[in-house]
């Protein structure tokens, strides 16, 4: 099989008949073969699907068909396997779930600033940069000199920054995510709280990483996506990480090797969390997809072994 195309996309824009859309998006993505998470909300669309590129692209530009997603614009990275393991469209209340009523990023957000001109924001000591992502995200990598709230989700940054931002010092502040969505959101917080410096990675992480040379970058480790892919480097390649399916947390090889890793009931994080019984179910689940995983492979065996029409003719 070729590589897959990855897309991943966001737009903040009023969509009163998000739900309207969910069955025919579903259907189109479906009928190209085209697997991810699709998030539709009155406020909006976040998603990353994952397929051919002929599908990923006629998703796309059904999309952009609604003159409301006209400008819609998405990061591409490839993926040498499917990285879903199936397609979900789900309606929500907030694409990225801050918990904030009267935040609207299509009106108010902070100053875009290009992946090739972040180092030299960054590296003003006059700066605050703030890594807007989860802890299990930032553990795996950063940027150099940057602060980390230690949130467990998204929706205890509004309380971190109440803490630990002052308004009346006017601070210049630098903020950045994976792929730009949550930065939408937490800068138009900071602004519609005063604070008139505030500047986020245009494209997140992933534009960094694909646009900014290894040896010119201040990024240290690797990006957690949410896919099967884990992680990924520099140029977008796919890192070495993996998920433990208990805790979904991601895992090096040296966490892999410890005596509490188990491949899909646990690893040193989450061992002392789970009971017995549940260690049973996610062994009995890891079986499971394991035969099925087999299966497949035999199955796509014998259609390789197998004669073609025309070779019968």
């Amino acid at each position: 099989m070729s590589e897959l195309l990855v897309a991943t996309f966001y737009r903040f824009t009023k969509l009163d008949d998000h739900d309207a859309m969910q069955a025919p998006l579903e259907a189109i993505c479906r009928k190209n073969d085209v697997r991810g998470i699709i998030l539709l909300a009155s406020e909006g669309i976040n998603a990353t699907i994952s397929g051919p590129r002929p599908g990923v692209m006629n998703v796309l530009d059904f999309l952009r068909s609604d003159p409301r997603l006209a400008e819609l614009a998405w990061k591409e990275s490839n993926a040498p396997a499917q990285p879903f393991r199936k397609l979900r469209v789900r309606l929500k209340k907030e694409i990225v779930t801050m918990g904030v009523e009267g935040i609207d990023p299509a009106q108010l957000a902070g100053t875009y600033v290009s992946a090739e001109d972040w180092n030299d924001l960054i590296s003003d000591p006059d700066v605050l940069v703030i890594d807007t992502r989860n802890d299990y995200e930032v553990e795996i990598g950063t940027f150099q000199g940057s602060v980390d709230p230690e949130i467990s989700t998204f929706g205890e940054l509004p309380e971190w920054i109440k803490e630990n931002i002052s308004i009346e010092e006017q601070p210049k502040v630098a903020m950045f995510c994976t792929g730009g969505i949550r930065c939408e959101k937490s800068t138009a917080l900071l602004k519609q709280a005063g604070v008139r410096e505030v500047y986020h990675l245009e494209g997140g992480i992933l534009k960094y990483l694909e646009k900014v040379p290894k040896d010119q970058s201040l990024w240290k480790g690797q990006c957690f996506v949410f896919d099967e892919r884990v992680s990924v480097g520099h140029g977008l390649e796919v890192g070495d990480y993996e998920l433990c399916r208990a805790c979904r947390d991601p895992l090096s090889k040296d966490e892999k090797d410890s005596p509490l890793y188990r491949r899909g009931v646990s690893c040193s994080k989450c061992h002392d969390r789970t009971t017995e019984e549940q260690k049973e179910r996610f062994a009995e689940r890891q079986r499971q997809l394991d035969l099925t995983a087999k299966r497949q492979a035999m199955e796509a065996a014998d259609m390789t072994q197998s004669p073609s029409n025309e070779t019968d003719r």
